[in-house]
């Protein structure tokens, strides 16, 4: 156990190095308010909203608005550090996990779970797309009813 955190601690440190790169590359002023959503998305395993960040990051920056929230997560979005997960009927959900990853969302209660499947990520994009669209990335998105929300109508 103590391996794999001493890894995730330093992915985030290789993910915060690079997003600063990024940043200055872009001209994108890096601000405290700034470092603290990145830290808190990638900190993050659920996908978090732009109210769920401000909620967390507000008793630690009291002077940090939604709006800034908002503004900050699409401009990491636009700048390539960040992307929006896809979804339906629900709040836009952020992500800085990078790595190429497919997602199984819950319609019941909005988990967002990220899973990997090689086959997926192989699979060939059909011709009438690629003649319309310029593919830059592939996500496959699942939706489903997780474990948790499953499990009573399980029992009954």
């Amino acid at each position: 156990m103590f391996f794999r955190e001493v890894l995730a601690t330093m992915n985030r440190e290789r993910q915060i190095a690079l997003f600063k790169e990024q940043c200055q590359a872009k001209g994108i002023k890096l601000t405290p308010q700034r470092l603290l959503i990145y830290e808190e998305l990638i900190n993050s395993v659920e996908h978090p909203s732009a109210e769920r960040i401000y909620n967390s990051l507000k008793q630690k920056f009291p002077t940090i608005s939604l709006d800034t929230v908002y503004r900050t997560l699409d401009t990491f979005c636009e700048i390539g550090v960040a992307t929006m997960v896809e979804g339906t009927g629900s709040s836009k959900r952020f992500e800085g996990n990078l790595d190429n990853h497919h997602h199984a969302r819950c319609v019941k209660c909005g988990k967002i779970q990220d899973f990997y499947h090689e086959a997926y990520d192989q699979m060939p994009v059909p011709r009438e797309i690629q003649e319309d669209f310029q593919v830059l990335r592939k996500t496959v998105h699942i939706e489903g009813l997780c474990r948790t929300c499953r499990l009573p109508s399980e029992q009954g």
